[in-house]
């Protein structure tokens, strides 16, 4: 388990504190919409921190071709469809190179500094010629507007229970996704990003802002500085 973060509930738990049986059951939303308007069709993506797939399967359905990472084999066991590599994300060096690279589930928001510069880097290190990255952000409330709750359409409801200062500008945030016959709770580190802090990391890895996808701007297009 990584410091700062624990999950509980039924099934096993990956290093984040991610419950697999619960991202199984969760769905998806307009993620793989958006995504698919921003990129070109049947583009080859490098999808980081995929997880059970929920966004994979849905991308291929769409007609990409898709390679998952995540550093969970009991995640990936639940991929179908696509290449699968277990590996933590900042390590990753493939030696290819992708038309998207896809750093989704607000992972640009790591509260390890260095883990975040080791993920862009990767996203970077993996980018084809003219080919672009997209990342998924916090919305601006997301660590002041708490606690909080969504019943989602499912059945299911997400509360944010609470977001901590732990210093050097990183949140504890304490999650809990209660459905019918099962409780899941997630706790994790998170850094807060304001649109100009967000934009300078991009920087330092070598990116620049192409455009926001979404009106709150938690969709981002990204492409680097040289050339675009």
């Amino acid at each position: 388990m990584r410091e700062g973060y624990e999950g509980t509930g039924p099934g096993a738990i990956t290093p984040d504190g991610c419950a697999v049986e619960l991202y199984s059951r969760l769905p998806v939303g307009a993620e793989p919409d958006i995504i698919a308007a921003a990129v070109p069709a049947g583009a080859g993506v490098l999808e980081l921190g995929s997880g059970v797939g929920r966004m994979t399967h849905a991308l291929l359905e769409r007609g990409f071709e898709v390679t998952a990472v995540d550093e969970s084999a009991e995640m990936l066991e639940r991929v179908r469809g696509a290449r699968t590599i277990c590996r933590p994300i900042e390590k990753l060096d493939l030696g290819e190179t992708f038309d998207v690279v896809l750093l989704a589930s607000f992972l640009v928001h790591a509260g390890d500094a260095e883990v975040r510069r080791g993920m862009l880097r990767t996203c970077v290190r993996h980018l084809a010629e003219g080919g672009c990255v997209l990342i998924q952000r916090e919305g601006e409330d997301y660590h002041t507007h708490v606690p909080r709750e969504r019943v989602d359409p499912a059945g299911f409801t997400v509360r944010i229970l609470s977001a901590e200062p732990v210093g050097d500008g990183v949140n504890s945030v304490h999650a809990e996704y209660v459905f019918p016959d099962a409780v899941w709770t997630q706790t994790f580190r998170a850094r807060p990003l304001t649109r100009e802090q967000f934009e300078e990391a991009l920087g330092e890895a070598g990116l620049r802002v192409d455009r926001y996808l979404t009106e709150d701007r938690t969709w981002v297009r990204a492409v680097p500085v040289a050339g675009g």
